[in-house]
């Protein structure tokens, strides 16, 4: 039997568990969020797994970042939403409300490098993930998921103050809610896009619909020979809302979900994996859905991106107000999850990993759920490789 860790705290379970939450991405968990003289106690890790589960190793997370001492890179944002690295080192970031992207490197003014005019905000919509191409050098292309006045877009520009986007994936329904939007190119040069069921549950359990879904394509938005199924973009389905996409070292990839009132959620995603909503929320160990390799009470997370580093899942939490450390390890089994910067820079929206190997973590203050912002909010955070170690 698969081994699966669940992480929780018990003193916050009861409200994780009881909350009656319409979910947009939930409600900032109540009390202070700024940080202290001294750090954030880390909480307790209890094993909630259903009777049954093999215990696993408690591997702690060796990545080696410094995560006392980060470097701000930027400041004054508005919602950063999608942030993808050009091969030079700097960053595209995507502003949410906005419609537009920022070129960001350390040391230099933030400066706006497009906006893409069609984009509506509202709610949860917005411009939302950022993807450069791998072969960016030789075609120029990055790629963005968004939402119109109509539908979610998966398009492709090339920079310019006011690029003409291709669209690649359109027509699929939008909502204020649950649009998903994380995009990101794998390992294998495909293109994936995480969208979410925008309100309607019964989408995600419907093949012949985009929502709900994880979609690959390839980069010029035709559909893989080798999708689980012919013909269609769709490689796993009965997801909530995805908003996060990692691949280990070894090609495998994981992604964060929303759930709704009782688990939020981090899967392991195979190729037409049914994840289980909205028939089930969490472990259900029914044979017909896939479980999840970790989960939390909604309290402690709203995860939104993710990112792989040395062996090491990073994970930002929106309600939970922290990055989540979860250890993979070479068997892809994960370890006990360590909640990092809690509470210390609000609300945590995506996590990167820059080509020199630091960590790069924007906040999301400034939206109406947000915490209350501080006055260099919303901010992007590097934090340095401190030393480097063999992943497994």
């Amino acid at each position: 039997m698969r081994r699966r860790i669940v992480a929780a705290v018990a003193a916050v379970l009861a409200i994780g568990l009881g909350a009656t939450d319409a979910r947009a991405d939930r409600q900032p968990v109540p009390g202070p969020t700024r940080p202290a003289t001294d750090p954030a106690p880390q909480p307790d890790l209890v094993d909630l797994r259903p009777a049954g589960f093999e215990r696993h190793v408690d591997r702690r997370p060796t990545a080696g970042y410094d995560l006392a001492n980060p470097r701000v890179v930027a400041t004054g944002l508005a919602v950063p939403w999608g942030l993808a690295f050009l091969p030079d080192g700097g960053a595209l970031v995507a502003q949410r409300d906005l419609g537009t992207v920022l070129l960001v490197r350390p040391g230099r003014p933030t400066r706006q490098v497009a906006r893409i005019a069609d984009v509506v905000a509202g709610g949860e919509a917005g411009l939302l993930g950022l993807a450069v191409s791998p072969t960016y050098r030789r075609d120029g292309w990055v790629y963005a998921a968004y939402t119109s006045a109509t539908d979610i877009r998966v398009v492709r520009f090339r920079l310019a103050p006011t690029p003409v986007p291709q669209v690649l994936l359109g027509g699929i329904p939008r909502a204020t809610s649950h649009d998903g939007g994380r995009i990101a190119f794998g390992p294998d040069g495909m293109l994936y896009a995480g969208v979410g069921d925008a309100g309607v549950p019964a989408r995600s359990q419907d093949l012949t619909s985009r929502n709900g879904k994880i979609l690959r394509i390839r980069p010029d938005g035709g559909v893989p020979a080798d999708n689980p199924f012919p013909g269609s973009p769709v490689y796993s389905y009965g997801h909530r809302n995805v908003q996060g996409l990692a691949w280990d070292r070894h090609g495998r990839l994981f992604a964060t979900e929303f759930g709704q009132n009782t688990w939020d959620e981090v899967n392991r995603i195979l190729p037409g994996g049914n994840y289980g909503w909205p028939v089930v929320e969490g472990v259900a160990g029914d044979p017909r859905f896939r479980d999840p390799v970790v989960v939390w009470p909604p309290a402690q997370t709203s995860p939104s991106g993710a990112a792989f580093a040395r062996g090491t899942l990073y994970v930002a939490a929106l309600r939970g107000t922290r990055l989540w450390a979860v250890p993979v390890d070479a068997a892809g089994e994960v370890g006990v999850p360590v909640a990092e910067l809690v509470g210390t820079y609000g609300r945590l929206r995506t996590v990167a990993v820059a080509p020199d190997g630091a960590l790069w973590v924007t906040t999301s203050n400034r939206e109406p759920r947000g915490v209350p912002p501080a006055a260099d909010d919303d901010r992007i955070l590097r934090f340095p490789l401190t030393h480097r170690q063999p992943q497994p």
